[in-house]
């Protein structure tokens, strides 16, 4: 159950635009931007170990968000907090710390083509951080038994089928123990029997603790597995029942 002492992410009148330049070629002094206006007044609160749907149009302002909420772009207008972290005055040194404490999973695949399974998840965490080799070794299986991906360990990327691609994905985005999951459409190019074992494995990390976002065009989701939802429409958000679905 979540958590209603601890909120993981908490906005407020925020607006969210598209098309501006990344974090690093925008300061938070500078608010001025060319960029396009496509949420407005948004004002959030989401609890440690909820799972959330963000449904909407393409371009309605899903994906800008996660953005904000992962460092990629900069929150210009409004304040925000996420997994401890002021948006407003985040420094660009800081992402990288951010995100340790989020893991962001996407619809394309991206894992080193030329590393296996194992290698894979063993350059991410020596690159954040982590010396141990046994320790390496055991968190390792740890995220694999919890994908279910046992046994995997020395399987090339392209041996895996498109599920099994996905939830190396996720097992990546939980070496660092997030308490954020950001899944940015991660079903995708999933067949429809693969993209509900994939939305029942984010539901099960949210029940174990993590905060899971899910953005989908998918809104059959919302009816097979109910959960918190939010809709982004005509530049604003609003929650919705998830029996109108």
């Amino acid at each position: 159950m979540p958590d209603s002492r601890k909120n993981v992410i908490e906005l407020h009148d925020v607006a969210i635009y598209h098309n501006i330049n990344p974090f690093k070629e925008l300061t938070h002094r500078n608010c001025n931007t060319n960029g396009e206006l496509v949420l407005n007044n948004l004002s959030l609160r989401i609890g440690a170990g909820e799972f959330v749907y963000l449904i909407g149009r393409v371009g309605s302002g899903k994906s800008s968000l996660i953005k904000v909420l992962y460092g990629e772009l900069p929150l210009l207008k409004g304040s925000g907090n996420v997994v401890g972290f002021n948006l407003r005055s985040l420094k660009q040194r800081e992402i990288p710390i951010l995100r340790r404490n989020i893991g962001v999973v996407f619809q394309e695949f991206q894992a080193l083509s030329e590393y296996n399974v194992f290698e894979n998840l063993a350059f991410v965490l020596r690159n954040t951080g982590w010396k141990e080799k046994r320790q390496i070794e055991t968190r390792i299986d740890e995220v694999l038994t919890q994908v279910g991906l046992n046994n995997m360990h020395h399987k090339m990327p392209f041996e895996l089928s498109g599920g099994e691609r996905q939830r190396l994905m996720i097992a990546r985005a939980l070496l660092n123990t997030p308490q954020l999951i950001l899944a940015d459409e991660p079903t995708g190019n999933l067949d429809p029997v693969t993209a509900e074992s994939i939305v029942r494995l984010f539901h099960s990390i949210a029940a174990s603790g993590t905060t899971v976002l899910m953005a989908t065009h998918n809104t059959s989701f919302v009816d097979d597995f109910p959960a918190r939802t939010l809709l982004f429409s005509q530049g604003v958000v609003k929650e919705v029942d998830f029996n109108e679905f």
